[in-house]
């Protein structure tokens, strides 16, 4: 991705869009203008990351739109398809509270967007206002590296989060099925999930956490416990030494870094296994759309952050 392109959009986020940081005054009065459609004429972002939403809270919402209206404007495209009807970029939640209050009308902003600017600040918006769960959160900075080529570090300051929050969130995207069920139901929270990583068997962790009520801590230690079992039973188990090179008692960081990269990048679970001088990259698919896919975006690859 170019410089200029993160300036424009990903790097300055939600703000550019309603002209904060323009200095040209004239211009700023014309981004903030609002203008009100019926209800129905929105449409919501079929790219939205979001798949979830708290039925309480929107009732909630929905009460406070009720007495106050909607007291920020709903950020809207035209759509690609409906002549005089809208797409919703960023704001669903208040176009659904909206609708539970029975509102005929809503303030909305439009913008000139592309599909591909509509989902990178569909996906800064949802982020950077902490409505995803943890693995929703996953797999919007997973598009953001892999349908952008972000970078981690840029995706990291377009959503005022760190780092090594972006990688191990990321992280939560190798688990196993069961766990993201878990995940996802709440069973087991992203602080449980980050633990369970760790373990050689992390179904089979988790599973106890949601049976014995473990907090997190507790969660780590069996985790740990888990691992230095393997570990000790390893050369017991072997006739003989592990290849010059290889790693001992488990992958080092950097492989398990360098996978953890390479997984966020591609979009499926990547393992590496060294075998003396070289080894063995493995891709993990489990549809043939995914494989596909794979193989469009190596025929074409991404622009380079």
């Amino acid at each position: 991705m170019s410089d200029s392109h993160q300036r424009t959009n990903l790097g300055r986020g939600l703000a550019a869009l309603f002209g904060e940081e323009s200095e040209d005054y004239a211009t700023l009065d014309k981004l903030r203008a609002t203008k009100d459609v019926p209800i129905g004429h929105l449409h919501p972002n079929p790219r939205q990351p979001r798949r979830s939403f708290d039925e309480a809270a929107a009732r909630e919402l929905a009460d406070s739109v009720k007495a106050q209206g909607v007291l920020q404007p709903i950020l809207v495209r035209r759509h690609p398809e409906l002549a005089s009807e809208f797409e919703i970029v960023a704001g669903e939640r208040r176009w659904r509270a909206a609708q539970l209050a029975q509102l005929h009308e809503v303030p909305v902003v439009i913008r000139d967007l592309s599909d591909a600017q509509s989902l990178e600040l569909a996906l800064v918006e949802n982020v950077q206002r902490q409505d995803l769960g943890p693995l929703e959160e996953a797999q919007a900075y997973q598009r953001l590296i892999g349908e952008f080529g972000n970078s981690q570090d840029d995706v990291a300051r377009a959503v005022g989060k760190s780092r090594s929050h972006v990688a191990n969130t990321l992280r939560l995207l190798t688990l196993p099925d069961p766990v993201k069920d878990m995940l996802a139901d709440q069973r087991i929270s992203a602080g449980h999930a980050r633990a369970v990583l760790g373990a050689r068997d992390p179904e089979a962790v988790a599973r106890k956490v949601v049976a014995q009520g473990l907090n997190v801590r507790q969660t780590e230690g069996l985790a740990r416990a888990q691992k230095q079992e393997e570990t000790q039973a390893e050369p017991a188990g072997r006739s003989e030494a592990p290849p010059a090179g290889a790693p001992r008692g488990g992958k080092d960081p950097d492989t398990v870094d360098l996978e953890n990269d390479l997984s966020a990048r591609l979009g499926l679970k990547v393992t590496i296994d060294f075998h003396g001088r070289g080894g063995c990259l493995s891709v993990h698919y489990e549809t043939l759309e995914q494989l596909d896919d794979l193989l469009r975006r190596l025929d074409h690859p991404t622009r380079s952050s």
